[in-house]
């Protein structure tokens, strides 16, 4: 990373070999160094060496402080008002505003681009640019995508360490396949000279905009997680999934797991989990059944394509697990907690005075005195929360205490089973296998999640198609079209089974009605059954139902008449479901692929 150029107001001059042989790549980084004036340039070769002088330097200007408990682990602390992702600054740019849909915010490319051309003009005076170049998935393997961000941030050269493949052989591949998807990120605060930097550089004015037709990911203003690690959602899902489309995948927010059961085959099941409905407790899953086995391949992305012998096969486009800390804990997710063991970058978290880190809900004791993430004192009488309800932990997947061996393969695993984790208290039994595959894209597509809250439970539930609304890079519509186009272009008994669960069902008390956690693993026990061809369902209105007795239940205290209730499909109930569900096709207007109106009408007809 020594090697680089100086820049000064009128020219760049280079200050030693520039260290790639792509001419379009050196012309692109010189270009965005006209337009940001750095005071120099470093290209990232993804070493340990770097490493050690990224981190020294974050701890030497404050950004982070290293914890004594954790080898090789930081915790940062953001300013207050950057501290969530930009939801309603997050942009997609197609050249026309339809192709972008009604669950994206659409702003005109050009009007965007004049906005950054101003924002961008000397944001990074007095800074390093660095240029980041990464791969997405394994190195070299057929579903995997290269990319380069520059930016002026360190913390950002560290999280993309851990969560991509970042280094000199990614630019190798870039320079022997020559295309590649261009990041451009600023913190948005130019240093004049002598000007003393801050602990956590940002700007007030934040966007984050991608630009489809071009493959670009621009990110002004922010510091903070998938707004400025690009890697991540913008590219793994909103470009990544434009890519997809255009070229016969399917890029997709999705767990796949691994499951061995005692005797026979493993199986690779991929699950679609809307935030909340957990999806990191799923993908460390510690099944409670003696003899099986669960282990994770990824933790929120898989990128699928069919083989040339028609089998869908899934790679992990992540190096690193970037997840919210709330919501793991010993008692509900202990192996997430041994994951994070060390190597890790934690943001927002609170301080022990041991050099530890803590947020609620993490142990069930509170400690007795922390520094919460704003860096105010903090004892349980506290009145606001220790940690900030989107702390973070970036840490690499390689430790992941469940971790599949095949995780890495660049070839990917075979995927047998497609799940919808749905977030029903009502109406939605605790799983159902879908007909065909397009069933199961109509269930996809309709994949509805109710407020965790008891007093909004009655509200009308949202939908969230495959669990992509908020990160997919163009028009719904077209998205629900190509998965069922993706069914056509192999035989039907090679397709994976589709299947929809909810483990969130509740009685009239209001109480969850199956256990959920590690018992979530008898569920997938009837699913793997069900691609084996040994477990037994029986066809009801809304799809294959298993009776009663072919979920395993044995140790628990759930009742023969709860199990009736969670695998209960009500008429009543289900036809105000398919009003509303009717409602959200209909708000993609003339692009709603026709076979899924097909799929209403004949569960209409089925309902009776």
């Amino acid at each position: 990373m020594a090697k680089g150029v100086h820049v000064s107001d009128h020219v760049i001059r280079s200050t030693g070999e520039t260290p790639t042989t792509h001419i379009g790549l050196r012309s692109w980084v010189q270009e965005i160094a006209e337009l940001t004036r750095p005071e120099r340039i470093e290209w990232c070769d993804g070493s340990e060496a770097e490493w050690q002088r990224i981190t020294d330097q974050l701890v030497a200007q404050g950004t982070v402080v290293r914890l004594p408990k954790r080898p090789n682990s930081f915790r940062a602390a953001t300013s207050p008002d950057d501290a969530v992702r930009i939801v309603d600054r997050t942009y997609i740019c197609s050249q026309h505003r339809e192709d972008a849909g009604p669950t994206n915010q659409w702003r005109d490319p050009q009007e965007m681009r004049a906005t950054f051309g101003e924002l961008f003009a000397g944001s990074m005076r007095g800074r390093t640019m660095y240029v980041i170049p990464f791969s997405m998935g394994p190195l070299g393997g057929p579903i995997s995508q290269l990319g380069v961000e520059i930016t002026d941030s360190p913390f950002v050269v560290a999280s993309m360490r851990i969560g991509t493949r970042m280094g000199t052989a990614a630019l190798r591949l870039i320079e022997e396949q020559g295309s590649f998807v261009k990041c451009v990120h600023s913190v948005g605060a130019p240093l004049a000279p002598g000007q003393a930097d801050v602990p956590w550089p940002s700007n007030p004015v934040k966007h984050l905009a991608h630009f489809p037709e071009t493959r670009e990911i621009w990110s002004f203003g922010s510091g903070f997680g998938d707004n400025s690690a690009l890697g991540k959602k913008s590219y793994s899902l909103r470009i990544g999934s434009v890519m997809a489309r255009e070229d016969g995948w399917l890029a997709e927010h999705m767990v796949v797991l691994k499951l061995t059961p005692p005797q026979g085959e493993p199986r690779f099941v991929a699950a679609a989990v809307p935030a909340g409905c957990g999806k990191t407790h799923l993908a460390m899953l510690g099944p409670a059944l003696d003899g099986w086995t669960c282990q994770m391949l990824t933790d929120d992305m898989a990128w699928m394509r069919f083989d040339s012998a028609g089998q869908l096969r899934a790679v992990n486009p992540e190096f690193g697990i970037l997840g919210v800390a709330k919501g793991n804990g010993e008692s509900t997710n202990p192996n997430a907690l041994r994951t994070m063991h060390a190597n890790t970058l934690f943001t927002n978290v609170a301080l022990t005075d041991d050099g530890d880190v803590w947020w609620d809900g993490m142990t069930e004791q509170p400690p007795a005195h922390l520094i919460d993430w704003r860096g105010q004192d903090w004892t349980p009488e506290s009145p606001q929360p220790a940690a900030h309800p989107r702390a973070k932990f970036t840490t690499p997947t390689s430790q992941c205490v469940t971790l599949a061996p095949e995780w890495d393969d660049p070839q990917g695993v075979p995927i047998s089973a497609i799940v919808f984790v749905e977030r029903r208290s009502i109406t939605v039994p605790l799983v159902t296998e879908a007909f065909d595959w397009a069933h199961g894209v109509f269930l996809g597509a309709c994949l509805s999640v109710e407020p965790s809250s008891r007093a909004l439970q009655q509200a009308k539930p949202q939908r969230d198609p495959f669990s992509m609304e908020s990160f997919l890079g163009y028009h719904m519509g077209d998205y629900l079209r190509h998965w069922l186009e993706m069914g056509r272009t192999v035989e039907p008994d090679k397709l994976p089974k589709l299947f929809s669960v909810n483990w969130f069902r509740r009685d009239s008390a209001g109480e969850l009605m199956w256990p959920g956690y590690a018992e979530n693993a008898r569920v997938l026990k009837w699913i793997v059954g069900r691609v084996n061809g040994d477990a037994a369902a029986h066809d009801t209105p809304i799809g294959k139902l298993p009776p009663v007795a072919a979920i395993d239940t044995d140790g628990l205290t759930v009742t023969d008449e709860a199990m009736a209730q969670l695998l209960a499909v009500e008429p009543e109930s289900w036809l105000q479901e398919v009003e509303l569900i009717a409602e959200y096709l209909d708000g993609f207007g003339d692009r709603t692929p026709p076979e899924l109106w097909e799929q209403h009408r004949a569960l209409v007809e089925r309902l009776g």
